[in-house]
């Protein structure tokens, strides 16, 4: 199923990134909002997820940030739940409603979880990836990202290959969903049009077996500049075409209004390597599996 034109191609090739209304319908992203409400009602709030880091006990301190860290980075072939800072009280009690909680769900929806497969592996998607090239994609991971009501956190300028690396690079792209409107005042996504060409600064890695912490970055982020920045609003169904290395952010939502994304990653595996050292690994439960399966 053609869903991208020749143009679109092109522009996707050209600026990094691609804005496509109309993606899913109405009635669809309702339904993946109606699955994950229930998800959240039901999830299981891991206790050093619930724990503030306020204690003086040092060791006591390692031990909590430790279990965060591993419950994250053995995350890929499940699906757990993050937290927005500030929701928990030292005794580890929501403070806020608690599906005003959650930062994102992840990683593995779209293989545990029948509605968010049947999006990821649509006629659609498929006819996308083939119209842009992709000779054998294979789904590395997929969120639920909630970017709550006035407090849904800023994602600072970054490329999604600092944390999804392949040899070579631009085989990793980003399908990002709005399941809700997506709006200057809730955080909608801004780009640098053209940054996917100039490689990456940054890489974040997994550290030797036995150390703490968990990962690292080897390199760092370069700066800026404002003005090179280029909102990216789209409306409820819209999806967001991401290329891996184009540099992109979102402000915090400080508005009323949520704004819920379904989004995940495609790489072509055709010719590449997935970095051993990346923090997401396909694993004997969930090998990256393949889209045109």
């Amino acid at each position: 199923m053609d869903v991208l034109t020749d143009s679109d191609v092109k522009k996707y090739q050209d600026d990094g990134y691609l804005v496509l209304e109309g993606f899913l319908t109405e009635a669809e992203c309702d339904a993946l909002r109606v699955r994950m409400k229930d998800i959240v009602e039901d999830m299981d709030v891991p206790p050093h997820c619930r724990i503030q880091f306020s204690t003086n006990q040092e060791e006591q301190l390692k031990s909590q940030m430790q279990g965060s860290a591993d419950y994250f980075i053995t995350s890929g072939d499940k699906i757990r739940f993050f937290f927005e800072k500030g929701v928990f009280d030292d005794k580890g009690e929501f403070i806020v409603p608690k599906e005003r909680s959650i930062n994102k769900v992840g990683h593995a929806l779209h293989a545990y979880e029948p509605l968010y497969k049947s999006i990821t592996y649509s006629d659609k998607v498929q006819g996308l990836a083939k119209k842009l090239g992709l000779a054998s994609p294979v789904i590395l991971q997929s969120m639920y990202i909630f970017k709550q009501p006035g407090i849904g956190g800023e994602v600072t300028p970054h490329q999604d290959a600092t944390f999804l690396y392949t040899e070579p690079l631009g085989r990793v792209m980003g399908l990002w969903i709005a399941l809700e409107d997506a709006t200057l005042e809730n955080g909608c996504l801004w780009f640098i049009p053209g940054s996917h060409s100039t490689g990456i600064s940054r890489r974040m890695v997994r550290t030797p077996k036995g150390t703490f912490p968990l990962t690292d970055f080897v390199g760092r982020e370069q700066e800026y500049e404002d003005k090179l920045f280029v909102p990216a609003p789209i409306k409820k169904g819209g999806l967001v075409v991401i290329h891996g290395e184009v540099v992109h952010r979102s402000a915090q939502n400080c508005s009323s209004d949520s704004r819920h994304v379904y989004t995940f990653h495609i790489m072509d595996s055709h010719d590449t390597l997935w970095s051993p050292e990346n923090w997401l690994q396909p694993t004997e439960e969930l090998p990256f599996p393949s889209l045109y399966a």
